[in-house]
């Protein structure tokens, strides 16, 4: 039976005989259902018609993505480390050439989640490799599929030794970060997805409940997501996408980046 994926948002949804009656990730006000209506595809469909995307970032990171671009578009990072292997985030395709490429880069330790809209088959990465997924607390009413490969944490959990997973909020109550410390040639990095958005300038970033239907968030958690993410040091901040990434300066892109939201929803302007 095929573990079914929703074309829309790429997440992959239990094994069954039909597809679900809907996906509850796309049916939030933070995603949308397309307006043709709900649509499912199953792995061995998704793997005919598209392939694993890998890319160098910076030493110690890779990314991995989907060609021809599936759902949201996402790639998804492997942070390597002496202490194991972290990947960031998911993509909803595991091809043998993709796990291949996973392999000759050393394998996986753990796999972390932003938040559900960056799922995608994060359970099927997580029984090939053999290793934990480790989710937040706040978010497990949306865990799609359930697996005692899933470790749930509150706050804050280091999924190898020296990398630091946060939760932020905003997006998702459990919305969270991967600090780096290791990225940008020791001056650290910050993995966001879009919990924070690295936006079309590349010196700033932003903050959104839903980005699909443009809700905001509000001046008090805008100001506790900088708080949080204030206690790490760190140079770049690696988006959700190809090619978002703040290069440098990230630490202070970030904090000018909440101060401007803030001013906007007070009506300050420049």
């Amino acid at each position: 039976m095929p573990a079914w994926i929703c074309a829309r948002c790429a997440v992959q949804y239990p094994d069954t005989p039909a597809p679900p009656p809907s996906c509850p990730i796309c049916e939030d006000e933070r995603e949308a259902v397309p307006p043709s209506g709900q649509r499912w595809m199953d792995p061995v469909e998704l793997r005919r018609e598209h392939r694993t995307e890998i890319r160098d970032e910076e030493p110690g990171l890779t990314g991995i993505g989907v060609t021809p671009e599936f759902g949201i578009g996402q790639r998804a990072l492997l942070v390597r480390t002496d202490a194991g292997n972290v990947l960031w985030d998911c993509v909803p395709l595991l091809d043998e050439p993709g796990r291949r490429a996973i392999d000759d880069l050393g394998g996986l330790s753990a796999i972390c989640l932003s938040h559900p809209h960056f799922y995608a088959a994060h359970l099927e990465f997580a029984e090939a490799f053999d290793v934990p997924v480790f989710l937040p607390r706040a978010d497990e009413r949306w865990i799609p599929r359930r697996s005692p490969r899933i470790e749930l944490f509150d706050d804050e959990v280091e999924p190898v030794p020296g990398v630091t997973v946060a939760r932020i909020g905003g997006h998702f109550d459990g919305a969270c970060v991967l600090h780096w410390p290791g990225g940008s040639d020791g001056r650290g990095a910050l993995l966001t997805g879009d919990t924070i958005m690295v936006v079309e300038d590349r010196g700033w970033v932003s903050f959104m409940w839903s980005y699909p239907n443009l809700i905001p968030l509000d001046a008090g958690t805008i100001a506790e997501i900088a708080r949080r993410v204030g206690r790490f040091r760190f140079e770049r901040v690696y988006g959700g996408w190809w090619g978002h990434v703040v290069l440098d300066d990230g630490a202070a892109a970030v904090r000018r980046s909440a101060e401007r939201y803030i001013d906007r929803l007070r009506g300050e302007r420049p």
